[in-house]
């Protein structure tokens, strides 16, 4: 295996922080001298991922931050190991952040002053600085009703009950660290209360001060002098060194002594490091770990490795690949765009656009939710999908007549001509349409993002991402929404959607994105394909390592688990 990173030319070192000669030991499931060398294709630019929640950031914080607990194939898992979260009010609707004894990797402890950090933060508490999430009607109306210093608790009472209440608050930063940064207060406690009365007091200067700090003062970049005390974790791992040189960034991990939750660290060090020009021809070599797209080029190499025994993994990357319709033009009618619908043939552009990879593809049947979660069963069944486009038609060319579209009809169908999988996809539908009357004309781009927006398209084969929020489906989906993928409103969908924010049983919650994705199939303007896979290859050498679906921290969540094979 891997035992070293790529050597390269002597780079600036940005970060480094030791632990002090009294700090505690390393967890006891560490073993000495094991190092795992993982391709990176990211770049870590901040230690606050809220402030700054970009992908290497986040996946980053998935391995050095402790937390309530994560989602996980669409559904939250608690961590009581961190603390637990509970409903303490049904009305007024108020929540309890309850930490257990985390502690940072300088040993002091988590504590009510680092969530109510936290909540001032997404409350918009915290200015108009640009960095910070701005407040608006629902968020500001937020009230911290309680702060329990001895109990290292918060409660907050929202306005009206939200559906992410059980992740709404954690502790992305150490509140002892802000307060010396803003206030210039070096005693731990008394930097802690510093950030307490600021919150509690509403003290419009000391939350201006608290603000640049949260948004700036744990940024990462090429002149960065960033001291030990802003690398400090409350997770299994801790930050050790940043390097910048030739080839990009090496991120190295090492063990967090002061962790104790549920999952510790049994690989003494990890060194995320650029993935290279060709990451699956560095694996067993260079590299220990990579996150690849499978592709036409790395078939046969990735099929050597199996052969090997090296691990390949096939997940999702949280987007599923659609064909979208614009309710105007040639399908402004919903029977046009029904019958076209039925037409489209979804296994063979999967196949078409797969090629030799077209089993890594999961075929799905909905865009709100992804194959892997608990939703995705209750969504399909009741969507309506199988009824209204899910059975491909018998009499394709009676239905585009029944619909008043003479044969021969133009559709201009948009598609990404630098995806091998957009290309094969849209000729495959090219051929299957052509048969039922329908002229499905080239309209690829090379820009496929910022066609979409501009219009002038008919149909679209385009990469979707799966919503993880109310928020983010009514940015998708909603009446009226400048991101909106068809601009097709509808008024059901929004009250669903409003709805859906507000609902705080997940069995609720599933039963209204079902309702959600049953707007969508009646409108007919989404037919779902496949979601778009990632290839996790491994090491033989490596073991535990088990990437999760989706778009956020596909790789580093669950690094505790990862250990070197003896």
């Amino acid at each position: 295996m891997a035992s070293h990173r790529l050597a390269t030319a002597a780079g600036l070192a940005l970060l480094l922080s030791g632990l002090a000669a009294c700090a505690p030991g390393l967890p006891a499931t560490v073993v000495p001298g094991t190092h795992v060398t993982v391709g990176w294709s990211e770049e870590l630019t901040s230690l606050n991922a809220s402030a700054a929640p970009t992908p290497g950031n986040i996946d980053v914080a998935a391995a050095t931050r402790g937390g309530f607990g994560r989602t996980i194939d669409g559904a939250f898992v608690p961590d009581e190991s961190f603390g637990k979260v509970s409903i303490v009010s049904d009305d007024p609707f108020t929540v309890r952040y309850d930490l257990a004894e985390p502690v940072w990797s300088d040993g002091i402890p988590l504590d009510a002053a680092d969530l109510a950090l936290a909540w001032a933060a997404v409350a918009g508490r915290l200015g108009d600085d640009e960095s910070t999430p701005p407040a608006d009607a629902e968020t500001d109306s937020q009230a911290l009703t309680t702060l329990d210093e001895f109990g290292r608790a918060i409660e907050i009472t929202f306005p009206e009950p939200a559906i992410d209440w059980q992740s709404a608050v954690t502790a992305p930063v150490p509140a002892h660290v802000v307060g010396r940064l803003a206030f210039g207060i070096d005693d731990a406690m008394e930097a802690k209360q510093a950030v307490i009365r600021a919150v509690q007091e509403e003290d419009a200067s000391a939350l201006a001060e608290i603000a640049d700090v949260w948004a700036t003062g744990f940024e990462v970049t090429e002149k960065s002098e960033i001291g030990g005390d802003l690398l400090l974790s409350s997770g299994p791992f801790r930050v050790e060194q940043v390097e910048r040189e030739a080839e990009g960034q090496t991120v190295t991990l090492v063990p967090n002594p002061s962790y104790r939750g549920a999952a510790t660290p049994q690989v003494a060090r990890v060194d995320l490091v650029p993935s290279g020009g060709d990451p699956v021809a560095a694996v067993g070599d260079l590299l220990d770990v990579a996150q690849v797209a499978p592709t036409a080029e790395n078939r046969a190499t990735i099929r050597d490795l199996e052969r090997r025994e090296f691990g390949v993994q096939t997940t999702h990357d949280g987007h599923v690949w659609t064909v979208l319709l614009d309710p105007a033009g040639v399908f402004a009618d919903p029977a046009a765009r029904t019958a076209f619908l039925r037409t489209v043939p979804a296994r063979a552009m999967l196949e078409n656009g797969g090629g030799e990879w077209s089993s890594a593809y999961t075929a799905t049947t909905s865009v709100t939710t992804a194959p892997d979660s608990a939703a995705h069963q209750i969504v399909s069944e009741d969507s309506g999908f199988a009824a209204v486009l899910g059975s491909p038609s018998s009499e394709p060319e009676v239905e585009r007549e029944a619909a008043g579209v003479a044969a021969g009809s133009r559709v201009c169908v948009l598609y990404d001509r630098g995806s091998a999988f957009a290309a094969g996809a849209f000729a495959a539908l090219r051929d299957a349409v052509a048969e039922a009357g329908w002229n499905a004309v080239d309209c690829g781009s090379d820009d496929v993002d910022a066609a979409i927006g501009q219009r002038g398209w008919d149909a679209a084969i385009a990469r979707v991402p799966i919503a993880q929020t109310p928020a983010e489906l009514a940015e998708q989906w909603g009446s009226g929404s400048e991101g909106s993928l068809t601009t097709h409103a509808d008024a059901d969908r929004d009250a669903l959607i409003a709805q859906l924010a507000r609902t705080v049983d997940v069995f609720d919650a599933r039963e209204l994105l079902a309702q959600i994705e049953a707007t969508i199939v009646r409108a007919a303007v989404a037919r779902p394909l496949a979601v778009d896979p990632r290839l996790t290859l491994v090491d033989p050498g490596v073991a535990g390592v088990s990437a999760p679906d989706g778009a956020v921290a596909p790789l580093l969540g669950g690094a505790a688990q990862w250990s070197v094979v003896p």
